[in-house]
């Protein structure tokens, strides 16, 4: 850790050295670089030298801090899952940093974080966090376990469907500019050739080339980042645990308590469900319900998640099985919502006597919204039974949620004015795992708490008292 703090600090200070360095050529004094990173190498080795941490019989305590002590205090019988990551540097020298989690959101200075432990001793310390809330062996004595998923390089074709390629760039080029770069780049000699290929092919021309060079760029480091975050992906269950390991770089590792799932949910963008895909995240008590954390496989093919949660869950009708449409009535409100933008540029084309190609691009408008809207109509719908709560939504970004009723600890009707004057509702389902609560919407408002009550009994036995 002597190595590992300082070169980490180092590059979490690059913009100061880079100012630095900055400065020091425009005084003509270059020791101020030395300076600099000499104090921040400094701070990277006392770091090591203030910071420990124990395990008590009660609590696990994380002490750090240079120039102001902090003392961590996380309960045991609060734990919920333990996650570990290993860098390229971490990797190289036998090192993991280990994080604990507690369910709730932890940032910046709240994060339980051992960075970092030797990779032998992940094993005994997992168990040893787990115990209270979760009776686990030691992995070097436990069973092999069941897999249920593991990484396959055709998932990576699904990659450049999510745009991450293009606001990788997107934030790449903000970066550039905010550092300056880009008054350099207006009199430079690759602004003066793309000035003059735009002369020399048109403006046309040169747009199509630099979207299609756009295009690939945002393929390739789309693709690139998904092997790099999710190669070797494995999925496994050990009994009661559920183990993820995916990483090819930087490998990270987590472990969740089988008992604390709530259900599953299958993430569908527009682009990756027209190519059989999807992506699971876990229902689960104690993570958090977007992002990385609650990820259980990345997208992949849809019947492949379909399978996982089916044998996480053990409910096949939840998680592909026939849903109830809302009815008419949502049908029109995604059809109104969808077809008022083409009529409102209608109307305003019409207006200043547009020409003829606006109005083509109005049509082509008009038949992209009735295809989402007829999408949209058509995923709606909701499902109870078996003690399991079906809803899907979205077009977009479709997503269906299976909750496990016995999670539920409260149901909320919720009418907007337009849904009151349409006749539907919005049913909330609160639960203390994933995102917390689940909407089902746009049902007929004269059967929200009837499927409230299917899916939770206890609502049919709720007593409504008046207020005066």
């Amino acid at each position: 850790m002597l190595l590992v703090h300082p070169v980490h600090e180092v590059m979490r200070q690059i913009p100061v050295i880079v100012g630095s360095l900055v400065l020091g050529s425009a005084t003509g004094n270059p020791t101020v670089v030395v300076m600099v990173v000499a104090a921040t190498v400094a701070f990277g080795v006392a770091r090591w030298y203030t910071t420990t941490y124990r395990i008590g019989p009660t609590d696990v305590q994380l002490r750090t801090g240079v120039l102001q002590r902090k003392v961590l205090a996380v309960p045991r019988n609060r734990i919920r899952s333990v996650s570990t990551e290993a860098r390229l540097l971490h990797r190289l020298l036998g090192l993991t940093v280990l994080r604990v989690s507690t369910g709730q959101e932890a940032r910046g200075d709240t994060v339980f974080a051992l960075d970092a432990v030797e990779a032998e001793e992940v094993p005994r310390l997992r168990a040893v966090l787990l115990a209270e809330s979760l009776a686990v062996a030691d992995e070097q004595q436990a069973p092999a376990g069941r897999v249920l998923a593991r990484w396959d390089p055709s998932w990576l074709r699904y990659s450049p469907l999510s745009f991450t390629g293009l606001a990788m760039i997107a934030a790449a080029a903000g970066l550039v500019y905010q550092m300056g770069a880009g008054a350099a780049l207006q009199d430079s000699e690759v602004a003066r050739s793309g000035l003059d290929a735009a002369a020399q092919w048109g403006v046309v021309a040169t747009v199509a080339v630099a979207a299609v060079g756009l295009l690939l760029a945002s393929v390739v480091l789309s693709v690139l980042q998904s092997l790099l975050s999710y190669a070797n992906l494995v999925l496994r269950r050990d009994a009661e645990v559920l183990h993820l390991r995916l990483g090819l770089v930087r490998v990270r590792e987590h472990t969740f308590d089988m008992r604390r799932l709530r259900g599953g949910t299958l993430r569908e963008p527009l682009l990756v469900r027209l190519f059989g895909g999807a992506r699971l995240d876990a229902v689960m008590t104690g993570v958090g319900g977007e992002g990385e954390a609650s990820l259980l496989l990345p997208p992949c093919p849809r019947r492949t998640a379909e399978a996982v949660l089916t044998d996480l869950i053990e409910q096949p009708d939840a998680v592909s099985g026939p849903l109830r449409a809302h009815g008419p009535a949502a049908t029109r409100r995604r059809w109104t919502r969808a077809m008022a933008a083409p009529a409102a540029v209608a109307v305003v084309l019409a207006v200043v006597a547009a020409p003829t190609w606006a109005w083509v691009l109005c049509a082509v408008l008009a038949v992209c919204c009735a295809l989402l809207a007829h999408d949209r109509s058509r995923s709606l719908g909701h499902r109870v039974g078996n003690g399991w709560l079906v809803a899907r939504t979205g077009s977009l970004q479709r997503r269906r949620d299976c909750i496990d009723a016995s999670g539920i600890i409260g149901w909320t009707v919720r009418q907007t004015f337009m849904q009151r004057r349409a006749g539907v509702a919005t049913l909330i389902a609160a639960t203390a795992a994933g995102v917390k609560h689940y909407q089902v919407i746009d049902v007929p408002a004269e059967l929200a708490w009837s499927i409230a009550a299917q899916a939770s009994p206890w609502i049919a036995d709720t007593e409504w008292a008046g207020a005066v």
